[in-house]
């Protein structure tokens, strides 16, 4: 697999059309904190680290709205790929949906969205727009 972040973009997607409760995907550090952060800004419902193997697992727990069964999350998209890669500075980062949604970027004082990233004045890699 060349591209893992892409992976774990493409299973949560598949799960949301899917309209599943729960999705597995391979655990990797950086998967990690890309979860962690889905969750702080209320994009999923809840998310476990299954440690079982060399690698473990990540069980996602998507949201849904009862009344309407949509998804929080409308859309994933990958931004940096392994073949292109995208970098920002504090100055230039992107503003997802006209700041209604968030973009995630790796940088030097770890992984962090973009409004965190303008805040500390650092730039960096842009893995995803998330809206």
């Amino acid at each position: 697999m060349t591209d893992p972040i892409a992976d774990f973009l493409t299973r949560l997607r598949n799960a949301i059309m899917a309209h599943h409760r729960v999705v597995e995907v391979p655990a990797s550090n950086l998967k990690k904190e890309i979860t962690k952060i889905l969750f702080e800004k209320g994009y999923i419902l809840n998310y476990k680290f299954v440690e079982d193997g060399p690698q473990g697992t990540i069980k996602v727990a998507l949201k849904y709205d009862p009344a309407t069964k949509t998804n929080a999350i409308t859309s994933l998209k990958r931004v940096s790929t392994p073949g292109l890669r995208k970098y920002v500075g504090y100055k230039d980062m992107p503003r997802v949906i006209n700041g209604l949604g968030i973009a995630i970027l790796s940088t030097s004082k770890g992984v962090m969205t973009d409004k965190e990233a303008s805040a500390q004045k650092i730039g960096g890699e842009v893995l995803c727009y998330v809206y």
